[in-house]
């Protein structure tokens, strides 16, 4: 279960960041070039679907965390 976790974690970090760079050299398009290549997207809503995905790693990150401090000190987690 860690390893599917970890694995989810990376995965959706790694799209994270993939869109941050489709979205940039969107814009980057539009600027110089005014092509958009993403037509029904712009790059502000491409930028929101990584927010979404860096949260939730972020949320899953935090979750991870917090079992390790649990585990240490002996407490049930609350």
């Amino acid at each position: 279960m860690k390893s599917l976790e970890t694995i989810i974690r990376r995965v959706f970090f790694y799209v994270a960041f993939g869109l941050l760079v489709v979205a940039s050299v969107d814009k980057v398009c539009q600027l110089f070039f005014k092509i958009n290549f993403l037509k029904p997207l712009g790059p502000q809503d491409i930028l929101d679907w990584a927010v979404i995905a860096l949260i939730f790693v972020i949320a899953m990150q935090l979750h991870q965390i917090r079992l390790l401090l649990c585990s240490k000190s002996q407490e049930p987690p609350k």
